[in-house]
């Protein structure tokens, strides 16, 4: 009987500094009789070493080598052309493959044969596929990155602190979005001892955003029968009314802040805005605003960039934080590699990779259920 082959691939993405597998992973495929190729320097970025891979079993491998013998394929993002033209027919690629985004690769690929499986269509609501959720693990991630940032770029302290100079008020922290990322700022943010409050379109968050010792903002919910939370866990995206309605009772309490961050996506759609140019000019002078859902869709903040930070006339600092899991890439790529393992764990079966689509984990990662 074969062994299967799988090869992880470096990245190419600017600014991405992430791996698809660790050497613990490598360790863990290995076990499970699996052929590991890791395409060389694909762990550079994260600070994984060629020769860490090959101490637990992989093998180092060039690019077209790695495409050559890899039965499946494992990436963090989308593969650029290039990367696309060397998948081949029976392969299958694994990874964040944004095919709501990216929807004429995806076809491209599915055309000439690729298996596709993108990690970001699994239903955060199957119990089941909790340890392979890699939507999750990232979000933890840029969750907890984006409260040290705003720390970091804030000229007063978090806590309060009492000393002979007299004493320095706590800063007031805002978190837009209640989900997982928003829930791990809060939690940092709290750690480092700043006053929270938090505001979630989905009325279930306030439990959650109360159990971290944050305040949940009391303002207006969506329309009366259409509640917040959307499918598969995610927040729905709200109707231009609602989301007038919504920022209008939002302004005061964003002015009011010292920071605010915001983390409200909708999958493969633009972010909904939730801060105006003419909210964040209420803002006090060194007042700090990180956009988590900054991107090439836009963000949640208006004027924001992904990957950049701005300092206004005003004094405020809008920061544009899209990518932040690939600031903590060596975090990031563990928790995702350990996203990977479970799942080739549930889908290898006697050495073979097993795609059976009455499967609903199998069926909504290769596009055959709702996300």
């Amino acid at each position: 009987m074969a062994t299967l082959t799988i090869g992880a691939v470096r990245e190419r993405a600017p600014g991405e500094r992430r791996v698809a597998l660790v050497p613990e992973a490598v360790t863990l495929l290995r076990r499970a009789g699996l052929d590991v190729l890791v395409e060389t320097g694909a762990g550079s970025g994260a600070w994984f070493t060629d020769a860490e891979y090959t101490d637990v079993g992989a093998t180092v491998v060039p690019a077209d080598e790695l495409y050559a013998r890899a039965d499946a394929v494992l990436c963090v993002g989308p593969p650029d052309a290039e990367t696309a033209q060397s998948l081949r027919a029976g392969q299958t690629l694994i990874g964040l493959l944004e095919p709501l985004r990216h929807p004429a690769l995806a076809a491209e690929l599915t055309g000439r044969g690729v298996r596709t499986m993108s990690l970001d269509l699994l239903p955060r609501t199957l119990s089941r596929a909790q340890s392979m959720d890699a939507l999750t693990s990232q979000a933890s991630v840029a969750g907890y990155k984006a409260a040290l940032l705003a720390a970091g770029s804030y000229d007063r302290f978090f806590p309060m602190l009492t000393t002979a100079a007299g004493t320095m008020r706590p800063a007031q922290v805002l978190v837009l979005g209640a989900g997982v990322a928003g829930l791990q700022a809060i939690a940092t943010a709290r750690r480092l001892g700043a006053l929270v409050s938090a505001y979630d379109v989905r009325p279930a968050s306030r439990g959650e955003v109360e159990s971290l010792g944050a305040r949940f903002l009391d303002i207006q919910s969506p329309s009366a029968g259409e509640p917040g939370a959307g499918q598969g866990g995610y927040a729905r995206e709200l109707t231009e009314q609602e989301q007038k309605s919504q920022r209008e009772e939002l302004d005061a309490h964003i002015a009011r802040s010292d920071i605010v961050i915001t983390t409200a996506q909708v999958p493969g759609r633009r972010p909904p805005l939730l801060v105006t140019a003419a909210t964040v000019e209420q803002m006090r002078p060194g007042s700090v605003v990180v956009d988590l859902a900054a991107s090439e869709l836009g963000g949640n903040v208006e004027g924001t960039e992904p990957d950049k930070t701005t300092v206004l006339d005003n004094g405020v600092t809008l920061i544009g934080a899209g990518h932040l899991p690939s600031a903590m890439a060596t975090a990031a790529s563990t928790a995702y590699a350990r996203n990977l393992v479970a799942l080739l764990s549930h889908l290898v079966r006697d050495g073979e990779l097993h795609l059976d689509p009455a499967d609903e984990i199998t069926a909504a990662l290769m596009g055959g259920a709702s996300s």
